[in-house]
């Protein structure tokens, strides 16, 4: 027992040895934005002039991706099929528009993560689908459902105002639209702006460089089907960043490049994918009317603390939860005290993030690289991965980790990135640097949203995001959020969230519309409760502050009221889900006001 308690211990000193090192005061202030400093341009898909929209709609939706798509399907599904989406892109798929770099694909399964299967009567082909897949998804559900024609692309929000006289939205656009519309959706997302890493002399570099969110196959060949990418066979390329994109991209760069070094402040922690085709046998055995449902419910209850006596999904997030779970069921009951069952929930973190790092010596050839792959934190500090070429990729010859310890690439210079004094000669930088999730949400959307009586969002949101369910905002009528915070909060698969905020948005616009009410506002007296309702909960279970530094938890700042306020419904997403369906079905719509 001793020595397991000093192993443990050993364990958390080195995990908090390797949070220190990575610390930085500036937090999200340490990035850079894209535009200034690399290419911003769409290009993929060629802007087209038309004439600015005028006149009104009825529901007017900000983002083209899964949120909008969904919510858009369940209105014209509810009979409001006058719904205008404004994207920037130039087509439907937010996220799943703009990542096309080779190897792209869901770290969720197919069948709970791609939203509408059933709908659209789409079979997955693999457990986790590939980008084109999604985005093709994305496009079928807009033609599907009318959206297609009604969209407006290569559009960005200016101005978004509430009419109180007139009882409607008004909403101007960098296109010259000047258009009204009685009801509007916010589906900005936290994954759309992309940014790049603060390094100094970041300008300077004289070679070839681009985003992962832009990825540019005119230079390197390829295409985002995974043809090899022939352009660079004489290139020396360096990947900065080794996140969910670099593990994504680094076995196609590694096969095509002359020669790659990827660059790593912080290991990503790498668990096995096992992915394969579905066979078409066994889907149309399972697919029977509701299924997807189905597999949304089971994948929630028994990756979040439901009761699901099955686990349909088998995936690597229900895997960890399966772990967790029978370490908590093997106490004695007399022991299930909150402090017991969090040292069981971090012991069976301990046991798979050592299996996590003993399958980097098993795969990786060379000692020191193997060492410097490992990651040293929690499992839930970093969004987890799953991979089963990424490793191996660095047993080729031609691709070399270069491990910064924490500190990230010292600067670039006209010939490339230097690290720890060497200089690394590179003929193209590509920034695996994701994008902005910390920023406050009026800056990612790109307009402060204006509401009754002159009230602007970011004033409302000063102290934190306050709401009810995380899609009314009290001074903001006939608006609706379409995300996870303050609802299911349900971080591992985004889209169950949306699909059920969707349904729901639909289900409100239509009981208004049949009863002729021109607006519905949350009352103060609801937001307060709901708010005070999720902060009687234990808080964040992800990205906590003695985490490496990373987008879950803020970058490693001290939590704020704000970053309190970042959480979900007390007893879990399922129980949310459930209370959200019957406080929907039951057609009162408790702390809501129509008029």
């Amino acid at each position: 027992m001793a020595d397991t308690t000093l192993d443990k211990a050993a364990l958390l000193a080195r995990y908090r040895a390797e949070r220190d090192k990575r610390l930085r005061p500036d937090g999200n202030a340490q990035y850079l934005p894209l535009a200034g400093h690399l290419p911003t341009d769409d290009p993929y898909t060629p802007r087209t002039e038309r004439a600015p929209k005028t006149g009104h709609v009825r529901f007017a939706f900000i983002g083209g991706g899964f949120a909008g798509l969904v919510t858009g399907a369940r209105l014209v599904e509810a009979g409001v099929d006058d719904v205008c989406i404004l994207e920037k892109g130039g087509g439907f798929g937010g996220t799943w528009y703009w990542n096309r770099y080779p190897g792209a694909q869901c770290d969720t399964a197919s069948m709970v993560y791609l939203p509408l299967l059933e709908e659209t009567g789409h079979r997955p082909t693999e457990k986790y689908a590939h980008a084109p897949e999604i985005l093709a998804q994305c496009q079928r559900i807009g033609t599907q459902y009318g959206l297609q024609e009604r969209a407006l692309f290569h559009t960005q929000v200016q101005d978004l105002r509430w009419d109180e006289a007139a009882a409607h939205w008004r909403i101007r656009t960098d296109r010259g639209d000047d258009f009204t519309a009685d009801f509007i959706g916010l589906g900005t997302g936290p994954l759309h702006v992309p940014k790049l890493p603060g390094i100094p002399g970041i300008d300077s570099f004289a070679g070839h460089a681009f985003h992962t969110s832009r990825w540019d196959y005119a230079y390197t060949g390829g295409d985002p089907s995974g043809a090899l990418m022939d352009k660079l066979a004489d290139k020396r390329v360096a990947l900065i960043g080794t996140g969910a994109t670099a593990v994504q991209c680094v076995p196609h760069l590694a096969r095509a490049c002359g020669s790659l070094h990827v660059f790593q402040r912080t290991p990503s922690s790498v668990d096995v994918r096992n992915n394969g085709p579905i066979d078409p046998d066994w889907f149309t055995s399972i697919a029977t009317p509701g299924w997807q449902q189905r597999w949304l419910e089971n994948f929630t209850a028994n990756q979040a603390g439901g009761n699901a006596r099955e686990d349909l999904v088998q995936d690597g997030w229900t895997e960890l939860a399966r772990r967790i779970r029978a370490k908590v069921v093997s106490l004695p009951p007399e022991q299930r005290t909150p402090q017991s069952m969090l040292a069981a929930f971090e012991e069976a973190d301990h046991e798979k993030m050592n299996a996590i790092r003993a399958r980097v010596d098993a795969e990786v050839h060379d000692p020191a690289t193997a060492q410097a792959l490992k990651a040293w934190y929690r499992q839930l500090c970093k969004r987890p991965c799953f991979h089963d070429a990424y490793l191996q990729a660095f047993n080729q010859p031609n691709c070399h980790l270069v491990d910064t310890d924490g500190r990230g690439v010292e600067r670039i210079t006209a010939r490339g990135p230097v690290v720890a004094g060497v200089q690394y000669e590179v003929d193209c930088i590509v920034y695996a640097s994701g994008f902005e999730v910390g920023t406050p949400y009026t800056a990612r959307s790109g307009f402060d949203l204006v509401g009754r009586d002159g009230l602007k969002l970011s004033d409302a949101w000063a102290d934190g995001m306050r709401s009810l369910h995380g899609v009314h905002v009290h001074g903001f009528p006939n608006a609706f959020f379409v995300q996870p915070t303050q609802g299911a909060n349900l971080i591992s698969n985004v889209p169950h969230n949306l699909t059920e905020s969707g349904r729901t948005i639909a289900t409100i616009v239509r009981h208004a519309l049949d009863r002729g009410q021109r607006r519905v506002e949350v009352t103060q007296a609801a937001q307060d409760a709901w708010v005070q309702l999720l902060l009687s909960g234990p808080g964040r279970m992800i990205g906590g502050p003695d985490c490496t530094p990373g987008y879950y938890n803020n970058e490693g700042q001290a939590p704020t009221a704000a970053s309190r306020l970042a959480v979900g419904y007390p007893a879990g997403p399922s129980a949310y889900f459930q209370y959200l369906a019957g406080w929907r079905s039951s057609g009162r719509f408790e702390g809501l006001a129509f008029s």
